[in-house]
Formats: C-alpha cells, sequence, structure tokens
C-alpha cells in the first residue's frame, strides 16, 4: 500500500495539467495565444518552483522556539534554501522568455537533487520518504519536460 494519501496524490498530479496544456499551446496555439501561453507557463512554473522552496519553511516551522538542534540543515540551511527558489523564480519572470522556462527547469532539477538528501529530515519513516520522492520525480520530470519543450518550441520551432 503506497503511504502517500490519495488527495496528495490526486492534487500533485493535477498539478501537472497546466505545464502539459500551457506547453501543447506553446506549440499548437494561433499567435498571439501560443505567446500568452508560453507567459502563462513561465508564471505557472515559477509559482510552483517558489512552492517547492516553500516546503522547506513549513517542514521547519515545527523548529520555532526550540533550542538549537545542532543540525546546520534544520538551524540555518533550510530556512535559506527555502527562499532561493523563489527568488530565482521571480529573476526567471524578467528574462527572455525561452530563457526563463529553461531557468525554471534548471531550478526545478536541482531542488529535486538538494530534496532527496534532505527530506530525510521531514519525514519520519523511510517508507513514506521514498513513496514521495518516487512521486516528486515524476511530477518534476514532467514539469522539466514542458518548460524544456516550450523554449525549444520559441528558439527553434516557432522562429
Amino acid at each position: 500500500m503506497n503511504p502517500i494519501p490519495p488527495l496528495v496524490l490526486k492534487l500533485g498530479y493535477a498539478g501537472l495539467i497546466p505545464f502539459v496544456g500551457l506547453a501543447l499551446m506553446v506549440q499548437l496555439a494561433p499567435t498571439p495565444l501560443n505567446y500568452l501561453s508560453a507567459e502563462s507557463l513561465a508564471g505557472y512554473g515559477a509559482v510552483i518552483t517558489s512552492f517547492m522552496g516553500a516546503i522547506h519553511w513549513g517542514a521547519s516551522l515545527h523548529t520555532l522556539g526550540k533550542t538549537s538542534s545542532g543540525d546546520r540543515w534544520i538551524d540555518r540551511n533550510a530556512w535559506i534554501w527555502g527562499v532561493m527558489p523563489a527568488l530565482v523564480a521571480w529573476l526567471a519572470l524578467h528574462i527572455y522568455i525561452p530563457v526563463g522556462l529553461l531557468i525554471l527547469a534548471s531550478t526545478l532539477i536541482i531542488q529535486r537533487n538538494i530534496d532527496q538528501n534532505t527530506y530525510q529530515y521531514y519525514f519520519s519513516d523511510t517508507a513514506t520518504r521514498l513513496a514521495f520522492m518516487a512521486m516528486r520525480n515524476r511530477l518534476t520530470y514532467v514539469a522539466v519536460a514542458c518548460l524544456t519543450w516550450a523554449a525549444i518550441v520559441i528558439l527553434f520551432i516557432q522562429a
């Protein structure tokens, strides 16, 4: 049995709908709808990138008011890392859209790699952490593929 609640699975996978739909619109919709779709995809990618960083803040809130754990990740780095994706996402929204899409895709991959090593601090058992990371991997790879594909379409196919 999967230790991840069905609601979490449904919400996670439903979050891919805008990625897939907007990436298809970038490629298939007529101008100017394709450009509006690219802007919307960048905005959604930035929101999700920020959300994934905010997970660290949410998971670390239980440590507020407690004495130092002596662990640098819990006491300091999780708070810093939780903010970094939002700053990168904000920057990605202010540059040439396909480059911004690639920055967002890269940030999601970097986040996934860091989170793979840091989620051990947030989960009480290994089975749940591994199940969540399996879902997280699938979600990340689809989101990254959509962001990257849309950037390629803009840069090379629609040009």
